[in-house]
């Protein structure tokens, strides 16, 4: 029985050795160029939930909410908010969370600026009519 055997020219084996090379050169550049790019954020979302006031009235939580809405365009790095009743209440120990705010910030720095801002100092007297004091708060990096 005879053997299978391939013999290769001097020629045939460099052609092939170099088409080798050039396929894993090219697969090494094709995966670093397909690692993921470094993340950067795209946003900072500050989130929190609050137990309302009993006696706190309609117009105080329209007022809250007009005061919440009016720091957008005011308060430089502020994007959006969202105000409303939480889907399920959030019961934290004793305390049950009823209301929450969302705030999209450009980044940390725009959050800073939030917490001395005179829109601020304005929205916290409307939010304290509205709120037991205490809050549940995070913050979200969104990348």
């Amino acid at each position: 029985m005879r053997k299978n055997t391939y013999l290769l020219s001097t020629k045939t084996a460099a052609k092939m050795l170099l088409a080798g090379m050039v396929l894993l050169i090219a697969n090494t550049a094709w995966a670093q160029s397909g690692a993921a790019p470094a993340k950067r954020l795209s946003s900072l979302m500050h989130v929190f939930s609050y137990t309302p006031i009993p006696t706190a009235t309609p117009a105080d939580f329209a007022a809250f909410e007009k005061a919440t809405k009016d720091m957008v365009g005011k308060i430089p790095g502020l994007r959006n908010v969202w105000v409303g009743k939480l889907m399920r209440p959030l019961k934290i120990g004793e305390v049950q969370r009823e209301y929450g705010v969302a705030m999209e910030f450009a980044d940390e720095a725009a959050l800073t600026v939030y917490a001395t801002h005179p829109a601020h100092e304005v929205w916290v007297k409307a939010y304290e009519k509205v709120r037991v004091e205490g809050t549940t708060t995070i913050d979200i990096l969104v990348e």
